[in-house]
Parts: C-alpha cells; sequence; structure tokens
C-alpha cells in the first residue's frame, strides 16, 4: 500500500490542521485532496508556505476561542423556559430535544450550530434540567432550563384513592386444572 506525504492547507477533521504534514493513503491523495485543492505535495518550495499557514491557523484558533468564551458568558446570563402540555399527574405529552433548545436559543437571538448542543436523552419531566453546549474544545457550558406545565396539574386516579385500599392483597391463585391429553 503505497503512502504519500502532503501539507494540509485546509484542515481535515480526523487527519490535521492547515499547516500540518501528514501520511496518507495514495489515492486519497491524488483523488480527494489534491484536487480540491486542501492539500498540496510536499516540497522545498511548499515548506514555506508552511510556516504562512502555521501563522494563519494561530490566529484563526485564537479568534474561534475568544467568540467562544464571549458566547458562553452570554449563554450563563440566559435561561430557558419551555411550557408544556401535560395529561394527569403532570405527565408530559411528548418530550423536550436538543433542537427544542436550539430553537429557544435561536428565537431568544443566540445563534450557535445544533451539533454544538448536547442533550443525550430527551428531558420527559418536568422541573430543572441542564444541558451541555461545547462552544469549543477547551469551552463548554451547562445551559439551565426550566420545564413547567401550560395547564394545571390534576392528581391521577389512583393517587386520590384512600391508603387504605393500597393495604388489600389480591386473592390468592386458583389451582389450574390439568391439560386435556390428545391422543
Amino acid at each position: 500500500m503505497a503512502n504519500s506525504e502532503i501539507l494540509l492547507v485546509k484542515p481535515v477533521e480526523g487527519l490535521g490542521g492547515e499547516g500540518d504534514q501528514v501520511k496518507v493513503r495514495a489515492g486519497y491523495a491524488r483523488n480527494f485532496l489534491l484536487p480540491r485543492k486542501i492539500a498540496v505535495p510536499v516540497t522545498a518550495a511548499n515548506r514555506k508556505q508552511v510556516e504562512a499557514l502555521k501563522k494563519r491557523r494561530a490566529t484563526r484558533e485564537q479568534d474561534e476561542l475568544t467568540a467562544a468564551q464571549e458566547l458562553a458568558k452570554k449563554l450563563e446570563r440566559t435561561s430557558l423556559a419551555f411550557a408544556v402540555k401535560t395529561g394527569e399527574g403532570g405527565k408530559m405529552f411528548g418530550a423536550i430535544t436538543a433542537n427544542d433548545v436550539h430553537d429557544k436559543l435561536v428565537a431568544s437571538g443566540i445563534e450557535i450550530d445544533k451539533k454544538k448542543i448536547h442533550l443525550f436523552t430527551p428531558v420527559k419531566t418536568l422541573g430543572k434540567h441542564t444541558v451541555k453546549v461545547k462552544l469549543h474544545a477547551d469551552v463548554s457550558v451547562e445551559l439551565g432550563f426550566d420545564v413547567v406545565s401550560e395547564n394545571p396539574i390534576e392528581p391521577t386516579v389512583a393517587e386520590e384513592a384512600p391508603a387504605a385500599d393500597k393495604g388489600e392483597r389480591r386473592p390468592e391463585r386458583t389451582e389450574r386444572r390439568p391439560r386435556k391429553e390428545t391422543k
């Protein structure tokens, strides 16, 4: 299997950032990276470009970090509340998902990528909850939100029943009849 050494001009996820010298399969370099101008072959002239690319990468990463920190401060001041329909006993109809959190953030004026909101399981209960928002490799924020009921919570039938009923036992099970034999 032939490998090629190339210099990345643009960051490639899972491979490296701009200015990195990496070894990849020859076909991947020849058929994908080089035609799309994502990478250049390693030559003496191209190695000189590496320093400029590394400087550009450093400034870009610093800008991304400061933007993420500013957004984190903005998110920490933000409080979200979701009003949901509930049935008997405060049981929710549906659930709150990462898309719902994203839509609420966009409505409040905070532009953020959906993929950065990490809500691992949909929220199906009322009360206070938190969601992790990973803005940058070094910056993540715990965003709190409330889930409240739109309508008043009605107690369920089981809650209204007197406590004496709960103490009763079910009648004992009778013996089963033997199966009929077939010939």
